[in-house]
């Protein structure tokens, strides 16, 4: 039984881990036609539309949070886990506890949050894309409830760590 939900938890982990980051290199790689499109039109025509500087920062912004969830998980975070190496066994399963119930309750607390932020500027709209400001307001509450997701399904077990040997 131990066995089958460790495989599950596996499983969900690697597929959404797919997800998350196969969707924010896809965001990456329209901002990256976005500004070589803004740079061509800036030096060769004289001048670039406002919205490709607004929607280069949208699609920065959810790229980031998409991905938030996938890096933790991987321990591609940037973090100092020096007090983990440093402290006895049975401390150190209790400051992985900590650690994972305080990213738990950031993440849901952040969707939460941002969830609702973003539904109270949808009566604006951008500038340069006229759009409501709830639609890139929303990569928020995505990308913090994804990071909530991977965080309950990773659960309070250590974090990998990236040492020089992984870089």
């Amino acid at each position: 039984m131990a066995s089958a939900l460790f495989d599950l938890r596996k499983r969900v982990l690697s597929i959404s881990r797919r997800v998350s980051i196969t969707i924010a290199s896809a965001l990456l790689l329209i901002n990256l036609g976005v500004i070589l499109y803004a740079v061509f039109l800036r030096y060769l025509a004289g001048g670039a539309p406002i919205w490709t500087d607004e929607l280069a920062r949208f699609l920065i912004i959810g790229a980031v949070l998409l991905a938030a969830g996938a890096v933790w998980v991987e321990g591609g975070h940037m973090r100092v886990a020096l007090i983990e190496r440093l402290l006895p066994t049975p401390l150190c399963r209790l400051l992985n506890l900590y650690q994972w119930l305080l990213t738990l309750g950031l993440a849901i607390g952040g969707a939460l949050f941002s969830y609702r932020y973003a539904h109270s500027v949808a009566m604006f709209t951008s500038s340069g894309l006229g759009i409501s400001r709830t639609i890139p307001m929303m990569s928020m509450p995505i990308g913090f409830a994804l990071l909530a997701w991977h965080a309950l399904w990773y659960g309070p077990a250590p974090l990998k760590t990236m040492t020089e040997q992984d870089v």
